[in-house]
């Protein structure tokens, strides 16, 4: 909990205290320590910090590697994926479009991106801009992120076609679930609008104004000889550098990469309300900066597990693009990102005029948030706490309750059963109304280049647009199968078969294997249906 301000000091301490509070603008002494605890704790092999305190860049530093087994450090100029925080860049093009009076915020969408639809007439109609952005549209959490996540051949333009085929979880903005493919959405009003694509957009009128020369929405882009970290992840209880995964498709949602010095420009913007700091140009106007930082939708503050009490929240809201909370009386506006092997964080502190950037090549969330914390309370005055530990007793305990949940689970399944039909009746051609097509087969059948080197005689699950997506179904219990993926930084799932009276397959259903899978592998949203013959 976060402990009450007291209502009476002596005037005398009152007054040295403020003073002394408002003369702390130098970062953390012990910030390059603290990071390197935080890396090593955590098992980071690189970072990058940057702290901008009133119109300042103060820190913007590299730490660690930028790969596993190669002693090429980490710098300002290093890039990372950034992910979500993606979505800010994507509402303030956006918020520049409103000041030029080419939209309003309040624009219904099928009005600005002609074709758009969901699947309840009613919100196909109502659906606003800003619906797009915050997250309370009745969809489920990251539902139809497996379009492209793991990477897949579906388009942008593809992908929000699809949005008519998913099902609500919910009402029209009833309650607030995280979702990727609406900030897509948004992203292509912007090419409806200008006839410039998103990708361009982004570089001509934020990256190119703001000096971000060391930015890319694409790791498509990277060169050999590029200044980039690349993405680990711990696969079979092992970190290891893993491929980088290509979320074009995905853009406005996630793709870029910056580096330290560049986004603490993005900062220094974003904590001078769209103007930049040197001459009078803007990107966007203090009014949109406003919107961009007004509570939109409420979010669930719920109790944080015991270590991480004093982080518990008096208000969470979501904003556009933005995160909204406060921390011991503190407003901030932040946000995390992640993509595959990266994960980064981006916090405000407005009314302080102070910015904090994390990035990191491991997909590692209390590292970012330690040194986070670390730094909010040294300019806060706050007393210190030892963040890293409270972290990682958080993830220890997450981890030792999912692996507990997965071994009662594997206790509890009825190993000797056996499935209801012989194996070659569950191969078939399927299709879920919005993914698309998958396939099931026997693994002898040999037939697709991809799978020349792996022998199984047993089931095989492709997804047909998803090339990474194949998977051998392991008999779990009864008609129920384990998908068991050959590309194990794939959370695997289960896929459970229903029958109908006659025995023939009705549908397969599916969930993930492990309590700690990302929500962007939304098995639960699919139903796949076998196609007729």
């Amino acid at each position: 909990m976060s402990k009450p301000r007291r209502s009476r000091f002596v005037f005398a301490i009152f007054i040295a205290s403020a003073v002394s509070l408002c003369a702390q603008t130098a970062p953390p002494a012990d910030l390059d320590s603290y990071v390197a605890n935080s890396m090593k704790t955590f098992d980071v092999p690189g970072m990058a910090v940057a702290i901008v305190k009133d119109g300042k860049v103060l820190v913007a530093k590299g730490y660690g590697v930028r790969k596993l087994g190669d002693p090429t450090p980490v710098d300002e100029h290093t890039m990372f994926g950034i992910g979500s925080n993606t979505k800010a860049f994507t509402t303030a093009a956006l918020a520049g479009l409103v000041d030029a009076g080419k939209l309003s915020w309040d624009d219904p969408v099928y009005q600005r991106l002609p074709g758009f639809v969901m699947y309840d007439p009613y919100v196909s109609h109502e659906m606003t801009i800003r619906d797009l952005l915050t997250h309370r549209s009745g969809m489920g959490l990251g539902e139809g992120d497996l379009l492209f996540w793991p990477p897949s051949t579906y388009t942008r333009a593809e992908i929000i076609y699809k949005l008519r085929f998913m099902k609500p979880n919910s009402s029209f903005r009833s309650r607030y679930a995280y979702d990727n493919l609406l900030y897509m959405t948004a992203g292509q009003i912007i090419p409806a609008l200008t006839g410039v694509s998103w990708d361009d957009y982004i570089r001509q009128h934020i990256f190119a104004p703001l000096g971000m020369n060391n930015s890319n929405v694409s790791n498509a882009d990277f060169k050999a000889g590029d200044n980039y970290a690349f993405p680990h992840e711990r696969v079979d209880g092992k970190l290891q550098v893993i491929h980088f995964e290509v979320l074009d498709n995905a853009g406005p949602a996630g793709s870029i990469n910056s580096c330290a010095a560049d986004m603490a420009k993005w900062v220094q913007l974003q904590l001078n309300r769209g103007k930049f700091v040197d001459g009078d140009n803007r990107l966007f106007s203090e009014r949109q900066s406003k919107e961009m930082w007004t509570p939109q939708t409420i979010l669930p503050t719920g109790n944080p597990p015991p270590p991480l009490a004093g982080l518990k929240p008096n208000f969470a809201d979501y904003a556009l693009g933005w995160g909204l909370r406060d921390y011991h009386g503190h407003k901030l506006a932040g946000h995390t990102g992640g993509v595959a092997g990266f994960v980064s964080r981006v916090m405000l502190a407005p009314e302080e005029n102070l910015g904090v950037v994390v990035l990191t090549n491991a997909e590692e969330d209390g590292a970012f948030d330690s040194i986070l914390y670390r730094v909010l309370d040294h300019y806060f005055g706050l007393p210190p706490t030892d963040w890293i530990a409270a972290f990682k007793s958080v993830k220890d305990m997450e981890e030792k309750d999912a692996a507990e949940t997965m071994r009662k689970a594997e206790g509890a399944r009825a190993a000797d059963s056996k499935p209801s039909l012989p194996l070659e009746k569950y191969a078939g051609t399927y299709s879920d109304a919005w993914y698309g097509p998958v396939t099931i087969r026997m693994g002898k059948e040999k037939e697709k280049e991809r799978d020349r080197d792996k022998d199984n005689d047993g089931l095989v699950i492709t997804f047909d647009h998803t090339p990474s997506m194949i998977g051998d179904l392991q008999h779990w219990q009864y008609d129920t199968f384990k998908a068991h993926w050959r590309d194990r930084t794939i959370e695997d799932a289960f896929v459970t078969f229903s029958l109908k009276p006659d025995g023939s397959i009705d549908s397969a259903s599916l969930a993930a294997v492990s309590p700690l899978a990302d929500f962007s592998f939304d098995y639960q949203d699919l139903l796949l249906k076998p196609d007729k013959k």
